[in-house]
Parts: C-alpha cells; structure tokens; sequence
C-alpha cells in the first residue's frame, strides 16, 4: 500500500507542460502557458542549439534506482518536477511537443471516449478499444483534438526546429540514430530547437519492473549514448528529462467484478491506473458504494465535477471537446493496483499521482560559445 502523504497532485507552474513554453520565451515567441522556472535560470545565455530529449518512463525514482549518483545523468541533475495529470504518455508527451495541459488539448490517456464516434479509442492508433479496428475513415484525435506543437510553431515563424523520433522523419530505429541526428542538425550554422523523443526505459519497464536487471542495463547505456552525444556538441545546452515514472503494480480485471460492470454505459477508458466512468441512469449511487467498498482503500472514487472543480487536468481553459470525453467518475490509484480492463498486463504501470509516477527529473548539459577554450 503507498502512503498517501506520498501522492503528488498536478501543479500546473512546475511540470512537463512547462518546459516547452521556457523555450517558446528563449527564442522570443509567444508562450501558451507558464514557463518552467528551473529552466528558466539555464536559458539566460545565448545557445545556438538548444536540444529537449524526453526518454520516455525516466522518472525520478527510476533514475535514482537504476544509476549511480557520480554517473552522467545524476551529476548534472538540476531538479525533479512533475508530470501532468495523467501521469502517462499521450498526455505528458502532447504537453512536451505543445506547451499545453491536459484539458486543454484533450489527449488526456492510451484510450479515451470520443463522443463524435461514441466510442472509445485507442489514442495513438486510432483503433476501437481492445481491437485493431479503425474507429474511423480518418484519424479522430487529430481531427476532434488537433494541437499545434512547438517545433511547428517555429517553423512557421521562421525558427530553425526539428523533431527527432521514431514516428516522424527520418524515422530513427534506435537510440543510437537518434543521437546521430542531433549531432548532425547541432553542427548545421543555425540558431534551432531541437525535440528529441525516445520510448526507452518505459517498454522495458511494463514488461521487466522498475529494478530488474535488463531495466537497469538499458538505463546505463542511454546514459553512455547522451554523454557520447554531448562531448561532441559545441554552444548547446540539452534538457533530459521524461514524460512520467513507472510504479510496480499488482492488478486486477474488471470484467471479474459484474455488479459494476452492470452500472456502465461503456468499458472504462483512460488508464489502468486512472480510469474514467460512464454510468447508467440510476445507478450512480450503487456503483458508488459498490466501487468504494471493493477499491475504498486502492483508489479516490471522485466524482468528476470535482475533477473538474480541482483543475486536476489543468488551469487553462479545457478544450470544446474536454467534459464530454469525461463521464461521471474518476477513480485514481493511491496504490500499487491497476485495474485492467483490456488484454495487456504489465508488470510496472504509470498514469496516477504517486511521487514514483508525477515526480520525473531535469538533467542539464550546457555548453557555451563563451565557455569554449
């Protein structure tokens, strides 16, 4: 059971979203958020590059467990800050491209209901809940939900940017290329933002564990290929940091409990570790009681008018399509239990707002034109 005096609850003036709109300010561009103050204090120079690589699931406490203290990564750790709300990839990687929070682009977990479809989709794939199916003709996060992100937002003002991953050109397949491509646009003459994503340690983390032996071995060999990249760079300073951490978790299956199964429109959406709920007319003070008597002690049933009311997805003004990709309750992990409600089990989990899932850290490297010999 964690404790709870080690949640973390979203604070929207030092997390992810952050980041991106320190750098919107450092090269002179209107911001769309606050800007991250830990940041803040290492862009008053003036760097030809500067470099964002996100290593997707490299939370605090993943850092601390798998590396050692006198290593590349902790030697140059400046601070820890947070996640968003939730603490997973489609969210926290939206906010790291745009600037935005959660409410305000939407992309708000792995699966979320999209009431233009009325069903639950698969974020990243645009596929039916639990299937492979297209949920439509054309890609419906990207049509209901569309963002502008930073790289485009630099381009289009005539800014050097790039964005360096798996899924965008020119399609690197290991870490290794990705690092090779930063260090080739950082040699090219111009002042440029360069957004670098990798989706290392978390696969290995859901299938081995936050401690096992192949997550720690991964750890060491990201850290020898960002202190490779960074001897070779000149005037550049490069953030490292990530989307979320990773918690071990124990699980259980929904379908295994009908009573609430009964109470629902639709399958639960989000996350395992932050789940979104639908409820029937007239069942809402049963599944209340009922989820709360199973899971009191696991989750905060919340309703989501006070999800809403806490600003747990965000201070800015929520997207057209927010509240209504919402339903009626949200339940979020205060321990180390998932609820799964698809095929996938992983060992190690994130979404909710455990210091081992929001804290997540900010490793800086900068070297200055004025620093050089």
């Amino acid at each position: 059971m964690t404790n709870k005096k080690n949640l973390v609850w979203p604070d929207y003036k030092n997390c992810l979203a952050n980041l991106p709109n320190s750098i919107l300010k450092y090269f002179g561009l209107p911001t769309v958020g606050s800007t991250l103050p830990l940041a803040d204090q290492y862009l008053q120079k003036d760097y030809k590059n500067v470099v964002l690589l996100l290593l997707d699931g490299m939370g605090k406490h993943i850092l601390e467990n798998n590396l050692e203290k006198t290593g590349f990564f902790r030697s140059h750790l400046v601070g820890t800050y947070q996640s968003v709300f939730l603490s997973t990839t489609v969210a926290a990687t939206t906010s790291a491209m745009s600037g935005l929070q959660p409410c305000e682009h939407s992309w708000l977990g792995w699966e979320c209901y999209y009431p233009q479809v009325d069903e639950n989709v698969t974020v990243f794939f645009n596929t039916i809940q639990g299937t492979e199916e297209p949920v439509a003709d054309y890609n419906v996060p990207w049509t209901v939900t569309p963002y502008k992100s930073v790289v485009n937002k630099m381009t289009k003002a005539g800014v050097q940017a790039h964005a360096c991953a798996p899924f965008a050109e020119p399609f690197p397949r290991s870490f290794e290329e990705i690092c090779a491509h930063i260090k080739t646009l950082c040699k090219q003459p111009e002042r440029k933002y360069i957004y670098a994503y990798w989706n290392q340690p978390d696969g290995l983390l859901h299938r081995n564990g936050c401690t096992s032996s192949v997550v720690k071995e991964e750890m060491k060999l990201l850290e020898e290929a960002v202190e490779k990249l960074t001897e070779g760079l000149e005037d550049t300073i490069v953030f490292v940091t990530a989307d979320h951490g990773h918690i071990d978790t124990d699980y259980v299956v929904w379908q295994d409990y009908p009573a609430l199964c009964d109470c629902l429109i639709r399958l639960p959406s989000l996350e395992p570790r932050v789940l979104n709920f639908f409820v029937k007319e007239g069942k809402h003070e049963f599944f209340e009681a009922e989820f709360n008597k199973v899971f009191g002690d696991k989750f905060l049933l919340m309703p989501m008018e006070e999800v809403i009311e806490k600003k747990l997805f965000g201070t800015g003004i929520p997207h057209a399509n927010f509240r209504a990709m919402l339903g009626d309750y949200l339940a979020i992990a205060i321990s180390d239990l998932s609820i799964y409600y698809n095929e996938e089990r992983w060992v190690s989990m994130h979404g909710s707002v455990t210091e081992a899932e929001m804290l997540i850290p900010l490793i800086v490297l900068a070297k200055h034109k004025g620093d050089l010999p």
